[in-house]
């Protein structure tokens, strides 16, 4: 259970002992409390006879002063159904529900919402056009890493992959809700979101679904690793649908396409480190159009009470990043060069969330060397964008026919064993030092750079000198460079190694032009900071 934020835990078999920060209103609706953004859950004893998840429908409004918010509910087996609410405002809330069932129908209650625990910032969405923040305004620079299926694997490789990420550098992962069937992956999962038969042909070697139900077993899983990424504060971007698939969730009929994401979004959208990623490489997913994805994300627009973060992932076809049913653009692709023009463009936050892998493996996108991912990293950041690791090293111990016991992080997790994540920590330090708005690219035509805003009260102030300024020499080695820097500012400078990790100060202060020594080397940096009495 969770230190601080635990009143009593549901009883619910599937959910039992592995959904810390929810407090329970079954038994004590009266002495219910929850802290701001943690979860409050009210749990009702209904209908088990028939089909719940078809029969019966369950909302339920919370009302704080004049403001009220509809969640939906949904049914968790046994006769159990639940209703989960993320108050982001303190006080009194009071709620009542709604349902088919009489049972269920105008169940009120109220709890006390109580200030966050210092490391519960809330849920992430977009701040200042291109950038991050969590809900109280603290910054947040995405540095994530794919790990595609690793609440697939079994407990002991998933609690490694946990305590990987503890010591990481990566605040968001990537990861699939459906188990995945692709090269290195073709172990079968422990749950399956639906119920399924047993294989009964050579016709039928997988079994069938039943998509008239759900089962919660495998939803309390997922609940339990989201729970325990936002106890290391990481943000999962859940994957919702990806074509790498065997058991059927890639060509479900349209309607239980909207069936899923009912009750994926009422179990889920409460927790305030969820984003939504519909798809991984959408357009290789041919049982399904490019409309019907806008219908999707329509769809999860609509159902979410929170908002939470949305966007969608290509392969060949980018998608329409301007629909403003899209927050964020989700990109594969290494094209660093055209990120200004399309920040313009679409005026949102871009994540290049796959920009091939660092290992060995025998394909293209999975054997770059940690140099060249690191060097990306720097690309993507510099150019006002942020960047997702990803790993691909084969066991040196295993042979070639041994691929299916390959534990590989980017689809199993497990550990880490690049040279990349250190120097990802090292950049990201760099980052938040240098800026809380998030960085620009800027202007300069002869290397890569970008700015750091200064900013007042109100926000940005595009009329004062930047506050920071970044400068990335790429392949380029200058012996010297002439700093074009204002002439009503006075600024520090340090050059950065991004390899050797080391940042070492250039005496003196600069201001307007000026020309500044260099090691006459490839892939350095420099970091110019305005002083406070400039």
């Amino acid at each position: 259970m969770n230190r601080r934020e635990i009143l009593k835990l549901s009883a619910a078999s599937a959910l039992s002992a592995i959904t810390p920060a929810i407090a329970s209103a079954a038994s004590a609706p009266a002495a219910a409390a929850v802290h701001k953004f943690d979860i409050f859950e009210l749990t009702l004893k209904g209908p088990a006879e028939g089909n719940p998840y078809l029969d019966t429908q369950l909302q339920a409004t919370f009302t704080l002063d004049h403001r009220s918010i509809q969640v939906d509910g949904f049914y968790d087996g046994e006769g159990t159904y639940k209703i989960r609410f993320m108050p982001d405002t303190e006080g009194r809330w009071k709620y009542a529900t709604s349902s088919s069932a009489p049972a269920l129908n105008n169940q009120t209650g109220a709890f006390t919402c109580l200030h966050p625990a210092p490391d519960n910032h809330g849920p992430v969405s977009v701040r200042n056009n291109h950038h991050f923040a969590y809900a109280d305004g603290t910054p947040y620079f995405p540095f994530g890493t794919t790990c595609y299926a690793w609440i697939h694997q079994g407990d002991a490789l998933e609690q490694q992959t946990l305590d990987t990420l503890r010591t990481s550098p990566f605040n968001k992962i990537r990861m699939c809700v459906f188990p995945k069937s692709y090269e290195f992956n073709h172990n079968e999962p422990q749950h399956y979101p639906f119920p399924r038969t047993a294989p009964a042909s050579t016709s039928n070697p997988q079994g069938a679904n039943d998509y008239t139900r759900f089962n919660p077993a495998f939803f309390a899983h997922l609940e339990q690793r989201l729970t325990q990424l936002r106890d290391l504060n990481i943000e999962a971007d859940l994957i919702l649908f990806h074509p790498y698939d065997r058991w059927g969730y890639a060509s479900m009929p349209t309607e239980v396409d909207h069936r899923y994401l009912r009750y994926l979004i009422a179990r889920l959208s409460s927790f305030r480190n969820v984003w939504w990623s519909l798809a991984n490489e959408y357009d290789f997913m041919k049982a399904k159009s490019t409309q019907d994805f806008d219908t999707l994300l329509r769809l999860t627009q609509q159902l979410d009470p929170y908002q939470h973060l949305r966007s969608i992932h290509h392969a060949k076809v980018m998608y329409n990043y301007g629909s403003s049913a899209v927050t964020h653009a989700s990109l594969q692709t290494y094209d660093f060069a055209s990120a200004p023009l399309w920040l313009r463009t679409w005026n949102k936050p871009i994540v290049y969330d796959e920009i091939m892998y660092e290992g060995d493996i025998n394909r293209r996108w999975g054997n770059l060397s940690g140099e060249e991912l690191t060097h990306r990293f720097w690309l993507g950041i510099i150019n006002g964008c942020y960047v997702t690791h990803g790993e691909t090293f084969l066991d040196p111990t295993l042979s070639a026919n041994e691929n299916d016991t390959q534990k590989i992080w980017w689809a199993h997790g497990g550990k880490l064993s690049g040279t990349s994540p250190a120097r990802i920590a090292f950049l990201r330090k760099i980052l938040e030092e240098t800026t809380t708005l998030g960085l620009e690219p800027s202007s300069d035509p002869y290397y890569l750079n970008a700015t750091s805003p200064s900013s007042t009260s109100a926000g940005f102030d595009p009329k004062a000198p930047p506050a920071a300024i970044l400068y990335y020499f790429d392949f380029h080695q200058p012996g010297q460079y002439d700093l074009p820097l204002p002439e009503n500012a006075t600024y520090t400078a340090e050059l950065i190694d991004p390899w050797a990790m080391t940042v070492t100060a250039i005496p003196g202060t600069h201001s307007g032009k000026s020309t500044l020594k260099l090691p006459a080397k490839p892939y350095q940096a420099l970091r110019l900071r305005r002083t406070q009495n400039s």
